[in-house]
């Protein structure tokens, strides 16, 4: 369980990173839902971080810096990257669900839940269709 927790870990570090990224070119209250956004994606990094400590498993130190999958200029590819990123963290949260229990599964299930339902309130807002996925956090 310690692998698939510590993956979820780096996504929601990752996500936290690109967040800083895509506020600087989204609009006012855009960059309002992205400081929400980012302070969520905190509060789960925290609690990942004693769940890990908990079970004593140690994890890879967060990267100064991440390789973006695009360049990031304008409001429509700040917009393309948070539904980026939301989506990955939804893969990274799925592969927590077949390992946990109780709690733990609903906490990891909840994750999921969020991100996927940021993801379509970004593609909203960017004008991307489908809003949703069949199925969130489902890679490919």
């Amino acid at each position: 369980m310690s692998q698939e927790l510590a993956g979820a870990l780096a996504a929601e570090e990752a996500a936290i990173y690109a967040y800083g990224l895509i506020g600087v070119h989204l609009s006012e209250d855009e960059q309002d839902r992205a400081r929400a956004t980012e302070q969520a994606h905190r509060v789960r990094r925290d609690d990942l971080v004693g769940r890990l400590d908990e079970l004593k498993a140690s994890t890879a130190p967060a990267p100064a810096g991440y390789q973006l999958p695009f360049e990031v200029t304008d409001r429509e590819s700040a917009l393309k990257l948070a539904i980026h990123v939301e989506d990955g963290v939804a893969q990274a949260w799925r592969v927590v669900l077949p390992v946990t229990e109780g709690t733990e599964r609903v906490d990891a299930l909840s994750a999921l839940t969020d991100s996927a339902v940021r993801a379509t309130r970004w593609r909203r807002i960017a004008g991307v269709e489908p809003l949703t996925l069949a199925f969130p956090g489902r890679a490919g």
